[in-house]
């Protein structure tokens, strides 16, 4: 009966009334159970305060589906723009300023010189094994240039020429030599042996001399003096040896011939005395 009362429209209006005057002079919430006392109250004080953080509190973003435009776009007028736009200017290089250098430290310092006389220790390592690398290309030298110029002063297998029992007859010539000139001008005892090996050995060891003589002409050319004489001896002694084989051969012929003639001097008075 009471429901039927208050939902008629005459009741009901001024019902309706009250009750949203009432809310909004009284704001409460409404719960469907009945609070006690207490948390009615500290619910109310709570609703009655002022949240901190008001101004960070998330606003919904407007759901129209129009654009936004940038504020950088071209649409937007310049005044209403946030910031004005700014033209690109050229880029200056930035200058870069190092902190002034400091002098060297002492360890610096040490450290320069021992490299200096690293260096140079080196070089002098250098400088002397070169030395010794040069001196010992040298010594080979040498060696090779004896070996070969001792090998090229034996007569060649086709000569038949063995050196063995000739040099033991230049010796001995050169003993004979020595012991005839003993008691004699002091010049004649040092050129009698000389004159008499050297004489036997172009008797006996023809191949070996002519080497000997070449080899030795070879380091006298480097003396155009000392080759020049040699030259004019050389040939006095040729010139001497052939006019002593000339006159040999006619001191020969006289006296085979003369020989001859006594032998028909004998004969025919051999013949004559029968």
């Amino acid at each position: 009966m009471v429901a039927r009362v208050l939902l008629r429209p005459r009741v009901a209006a001024p019902f309706m009334a009250a009750a949203l005057v009432g809310g909004a002079l009284f704001p409460s919430t409404v719960h469907a159970e009945a609070q006690p006392p207490q948390q009615a109250q500290e619910s109310y004080l709570s609703s009655r305060k002022k949240p901190i953080y008001d101004d960070f509190e998330q606003r919904p973003l407007p759901s129209s589906t129009t654009p936004v435009p940038s504020p950088t776009s071209d649409t937007i007028p310049a005044s209403s723009k946030p910031f004005p736009a700014v033209e690109d200017e050229p880029q200056q290089p930035q200058q870069i300023f190092l902190p002034s250098s400091r002098g060297p430290t002492p360890t610096d310092r040490l450290a320069a010189q021992i490299g200096k006389a690293r260096v140079f220790l080196y070089k002098q390592a250098v400088v002397a094994e070169d030395g010794i690398n040069a001196a010992v290309d040298r010594a080979f030298h040498l060696e090779r240039s004896f070996t070969s110029t001792i090998a090229s002063l034996a007569p060649p297998r086709s000569s038949g020429e063995q050196l063995m029992p000739g040099l033991v007859y230049v010796l001995v010539a050169s003993m004979a030599g020595s012991i005839v000139a003993r008691g004699r001008f002091i010049l004649v005892r040092a050129a009698l042996p000389v004159a008499l090996g050297v004489g036997a050995g172009w008797v006996v060891l023809p191949v070996t001399m002519r080497n000997v003589s070449d080899l030795l002409w070879t380091y006298e050319e480097r003396l155009p003096a000392l080759a020049d004489a040699h030259l004019r001896t050389s040939d006095g002694i040729r010139r001497a040896w052939h006019m002593t084989r000339v006159h040999a051969e006619l001191g020969k012929t006289y006296v085979d011939d003369k020989i001859a003639d006594a032998r028909d001097l004998v004969e025919d008075w051999v013949k004559k005395g029968k």
